[in-house]
């Protein structure tokens, strides 16, 4: 397929997880045992999280949500993903991706897939938490103004 966004994950048990929470896997290429290579297609969102310990606990936990882009398109660089994509959110530290997570599942319980939510509300989560905010929940209401837009061509 042409222009997919790849990601490189990982799976260490107690040591280095690199996982993808929601979004639309185009391809799957199992590397080894404890890795794979996963592929979005352009125009994507996805949720990609990354966890490491060592000895002495944790020493990185961080979530990253992406709209990947097409070859033509600026974008931003994120380790392990390639080429990169449009951040939407990008928050680091154990509570704050916690509650990423928690607003992932919020948008779920609305029976929402979290990578068809409006864009834009996961940049309202990214500014509201990186402020110490909480934020505005999703709503149907909301999703159906985002599925209005698109159609719109907004």
């Amino acid at each position: 397929m042409k222009d997919v966004t790849t990601i490189e994950l990982t799976w260490i048990e107690e040591r280095i997880e690199r996982w993808i929470r929601f979004g639309k896997i185009v391809e799957n290429r199992v590397v080894d045992r404890r890795r794979r290579i996963v592929g979005f297609a352009p125009d994507s969102i996805f949720a990609f999280v990354r966890w490491a310990s060592n000895e002495y606990g944790t020493i990185v936990s961080r979530i990253d949500i992406l709209r990947t882009v097409a070859t033509d398109e600026p974008y931003s660089t994120v380790p392990f993903v390639q080429p990169g994509g449009e951040i939407l959110l990008r928050l680091a530290g154990w509570s704050k991706v916690e509650r990423v997570l928690r607003q992932i599942d919020a948008v779920e319980q609305l029976d929402i897939k979290p990578e068809e939510a409006a864009p834009e509300h996961w940049r309202h989560v990214h500014n509201r938490l990186t402020a110490g905010d909480q934020p505005r929940s999703y709503t149907r209401p909301m999703q159906a103004a985002w599925i209005l837009r698109k159609r719109a061509g907004a």
